[in-house]
């Protein structure tokens, strides 16, 4: 009985990921394997033999380039931030993880466009070097704009999973770390880290993710001039109306999405298996 009524509770669920993410990708992947002529599809792999176009391996390789960039500079960052946060007592902690939660209350596309008015000609920064009589320095419209938006979005979802994994860490562990003669810099490397790995590889996937597919960030900062993968399937679909070349590279970008997440819980495992030797 017990088993029939756990049955049933799914079909909710099981009816809603069709409906919203199952139906969604047989489409996109028909639009993908299909090619229009008049009012039929045909099938066709032409949409992917288009993407051999270097003009696209370009945009490719910058678009994981700056992804794996903002991705690693989250981590340098995020991790010490965390590691800080969970040493501290319990309120103080609570109001610095709201703080960095806050402004994800802030619609994304307000807290991209107000970086404008701070990096601009005639913005913050620039007013205030010309007060010291340094001249305009351009801080927009470079890849570094586009990470720096990048790092300032997507870093809390780097410091919320390794700060969750932190504070749940058992303490005796270290205790006895200690206790036996390790230094910190050994407790850190054999004990702290092994141990919060999974809240890495969460927090990289979660960077990872949104980083590679952003195309806001690339508009609004490198002013259209560094188009990314989402600024092309957005141009493929809104502007050009080739939704074939549109769905076909948003399934290659699934796919290498789903392999760095495959590799990241490769990574995951190997890390739980050689952290029982940890001794």
């Amino acid at each position: 009985m017990n088993r029939k009524n756990s049955s049933k509770a799914t079909y909710p669920f099981m009816f809603w990921c069709s409906l919203f993410i199952i139906i969604p990708l047989l489409i996109v992947l028909f639009f993908s394997l299909t090619e229009k002529s008049g009012d039929s599809y045909t099938f066709s792999l032409d949409n992917y033999s288009r993407l051999l176009n270097p003009q696209y391996g370009k945009i490719f390789y910058r678009s994981i380039k700056l992804a794996l960039i903002s991705t690693l500079a989250c981590l340098i960052l995020g991790y010490p931030v965390a590691y800080i946060i969970s040493k501290m007592k319990a309120s103080r902690r609570n109001l610095l993880i709201m703080l960095f939660i806050v402004p994800m209350w802030i619609n994304f596309l307000l807290r991209t466009y107000a970086w404008l008015p701070i990096l601009g000609k005639n913005g913050l920064i620039n007013n205030i070097l010309g007060n010291l009589n340094i001249a305009p320095i351009t801080f927009l419209y470079n890849d570094g704009a586009v990470l720096l938006g990048m790092i300032y979005n997507f870093i809390p979802f780097m410091i919320l999973p390794i700060y969750t994994v932190l504070i749940k860490m058992d303490q005796s562990l270290i205790n006895a770390a200690s206790d036996l003669g390790a230094n910190k810099n050994i407790i850190f490397r054999k004990i702290i880290f092994p141990l919060s790995f999974p809240g890495v590889i969460s927090g990289v996937t979660m960077v990872f993710m949104p980083a590679v597919s952003t195309f806001v960030i690339s508009s609004l900062l490198g002013g259209g001039q560094y188009m990314l993968l989402g600024n092309l399937i957005e141009q493929q679909f809104t502007t050009l109306s080739d939704w074939n070349l549109g769905s076909a590279i948003s399934i290659l970008m699934m796919i290498v999405i789903l392999i760095s997440m495959a590799l990241m819980n490769k990574f995951d495992h190997a890390d739980k298996e050689g952290s029982v030797g940890l001794w």
